[in-house]
């Protein structure tokens, strides 16, 4: 009997890699092959896979999201695939749920694989659905906040720190990290982002921008109530959200 898997990954070198080697595998049959969270959302509520391969980190919904939009009917067994998310993986670990690392190396899929072949066999995909239920709904849960952000360039991977990013902005699918005199694009929404990263050092202070509070040198009163926040390298960003409680905090700081 074959086992139907789906593939949820917005890049389309992950698809691929993923499709060929899924393709290896006598008894799988690939039932869905999805670029985004919503597409993604729409195409599983008709059709269920017995396993889904789950691109942790996407532009529009992340695979966190994707899950949560399909509520708590019986999930499929889920591999998560992620690129660098080592807080995201610790709590894979924790919870006993299988996870894939890009670039995915052909043994450490065999491996995933094998545990996942039992799993289906053995429609052991209740007590799985309860520990990614677990894993979104905890309090300190998925997703955790980074210490490191891996930026994509050409065919290398820049980990860069968080205490090194100044402020972020939206650019479309990307946010631009600006670290100093460096910036970097990341493909990543700042939702995610604004959820992800460490609350005490990190405001969002417009639906297009969030900001290192230690950067913050000053804020100057502007029009209609709204502010302007003068870093300490000079740029200004307007501070459309939140002020009262961005100055109580970084009266803290």
């Amino acid at each position: 009997m074959k086992i139907k898997a789906a593939i949820v990954d917005d890049e389309a070198l992950g698809r691929e890699r993923l499709r060929q080697l899924l393709g290896r595998e006598s008894d799988i049959e690939i039932t869905g092959e999805y670029a985004s969270g919503p597409d993604a959302v729409a195409g599983l509520r008709r059709a269920m896979p017995d396993l889904l391969f789950l691109d942790v980190q996407m532009p529009e919904m992340s695979g966190f999201e994707v899950l949560q939009a399909l509520g708590r009917e019986p999930l499929p067994v889920v591999i998560f695939v992620t690129a660098h998310d080592t807080h995201a993986v610790a709590a894979f670990e924790a919870r006993a749920l299988d996870y894939l690392l890009k670039p995915v190396k052909p043994s450490r899929f065999k491996q995933a694989m094998a545990q996942a072949r039992e799993r289906v066999a053995a429609r052991d995909t209740g007590e799985l659905s309860r520990r990614m239920l677990a894993l979104l709904e905890a309090p300190t849960g998925t997703p955790n906040r980074l210490s490191r952000l891996a930026v994509k360039a050409n065919d290398r991977t820049i980990f860069v720190r968080v205490a090194e990013v100044d402020w972020i902005e939206h650019a479309g699918n990307y946010a631009i990290l600006h670290c100093g005199k460096e910036t970097h694009l990341l493909r990543e929404t700042m939702s995610a982002l604004e959820a992800s990263l460490p609350p005490d050092q990190f405001v969002r202070v417009s639906r297009s921008l969030i900001v290192n509070i230690d950067c913050i040198k000053e804020l100057q009163p502007m029009a209609r109530g709204e502010y302007t926040a003068l870093l300490r390298d000079g740029h200004r960003l307007s501070v459309t959200r939140g002020i009262r409680e961005l100055e109580m905090r970084l009266k803290f700081a």
